[in-house]
């Protein structure tokens, strides 16, 4: 019996990346758009962030989205 690991290291990592994963069968148009991070953080941390998006009026995930973006931004856009 050959042993199987939980997931295969990529041959190629930029592909890897840009692929789309759906491992619960979503929408293929949802999966175009988005993709899971998953990152952990103290509780402390947490509080705060949930706390400063609430005082915004945003959602967690978007207030972080757009701290990323402007972390991260694409080639041509400004810095």
């Amino acid at each position: 019996m050959t042993r199987r690991s939980f997931a295969a290291r990529p041959g190629d990592p930029d592909t890897w990346i840009k692929a789309a994963d759906d491992p619960h069968g979503r929408r293929a148009d949802a999966i175009a758009y988005t993709a899971r991070l998953t990152i952990d953080v103290t509780p402390d941390l947490r509080g705060r962030i949930k706390v400063t998006a609430f005082q915004r009026g945003q959602t967690v995930a978007d207030m972080l989205r757009e701290l990323l973006a402007g972390a991260f931004p694409a080639e041509g856009d400004a810095p």
